[in-house]
């Protein structure tokens, strides 16, 4: 279900009953949500998942539509919503799609074919999409994939950069990601932190964190950029059963502080001091 708080003090205030939702996008005075809608297991019947539309003042729901298999994170342009399909409880056999939902009648009117198994998905300042895939975690690997409009303002994959991306956030030019790799026959782990150039698809760097003895993280499980300064914010949920840690890391990625959080913390989100008394939506 999604929860409503405070902003001011975290206090709850009510919560709308939603199955087993995963991400939240806000716009002209909704709130919308992703759904599996099914529950918490692997079945190849799975059905598919669907986009909740709230109002953010009466938090009632006023609309529901159906997208692809395991839905998870959304982007908007304003007039549509891009809904990242990831089929992950029918594996093997994955959703490759983006929903399109259009915003004014809240109907899917396309499916984008893009990657196995889709992720995260954002807009950026080019009007182009950037979506990770988590592929198979067997034969087929982790790449992010970006699309751009063709001569009917359609969105359509150009590119697929083959590197890992488990997780991204963008500021201006730069796409900053982490990758948690993992091989399913070793059991080997490798994390790594990459900066990715919008504009020319370049890799800058893939290790954009400076050492330093306080930065020891085990599981990088969110990230986001602070828009006035710049600093890149990283979640650790370590082993998943304790509490997590919030790193906060220089434009540059020097070590600036850490803070202990509550379990497996997963999203970050900046609240400006004069919204401080309104309601704030979380799930």
């Amino acid at each position: 279900k999604v929860e409503v708080l405070q902003a001011s003090n975290a206090k709850r205030i009510g919560h709308i009953d939603i199955p087993n939702c995963r991400s939240l996008l806000f716009h002209g005075g909704n709130a919308y949500v992703t759904s599996f809608i099914s529950p918490i297991q692997i079945d190849p019947d799975s059905p598919r998942g669907a986009l909740f539309r709230i109002d953010t003042a009466s938090l009632e729901i006023t609309g529901k539509v159906e997208v692809g298999y395991q839905p998870e994170e959304m982007a908007t342009d304003g007039k549509s919503i891009f809904v990242a399909n990831s089929g992950g409880y029918r594996q093997p056999h994955y959703d490759k799609t983006i929903s399109v939902v259009d915003i004014k009648t809240f109907h899917e009117v396309e499916k984008i074919p893009v990657a196995l198994n889709l992720h995260h998905i954002k807009r950026d300042h080019y009007d182009q999409l950037w979506v990770s895939s988590r592929g198979d975690y067997k034969e087929v690997p982790s790449s992010l994939v970006l699309l751009q409009r063709d001569k009917e303002k359609r969105f359509y994959p150009v590119d697929t950069l083959p590197i890992p991306c488990s997780n991204f956030a963008i500021k201006g030019d730069s796409l900053f990601y982490y990758a948690i790799e993992e091989s399913p026959y070793s059991g080997d782990r490798k994390v790594s932190y990459g900066i990715v150039n919008i504009k020319s698809r370049e890799v800058i760097t893939k290790s954009f964190l400076k050492p330093h003895p306080e930065v020891n993280i085990e599981t990088p499980y969110g990230i986001a950029i602070y828009g006035r300064t710049g600093d890149i914010l990283i979640t650790d949920a370590k082993g998943y059963t304790s509490s997590g840690t919030l790193y906060c890391f220089s434009s540059d990625g020097s070590f600036r502080w850490k803070v202990t959080t509550g379990d497996i913390p997963g999203h970050i989100a900046f609240l400006p001091k004069n919204l401080a008394t309104r309601e704030t939506i979380s799930h």
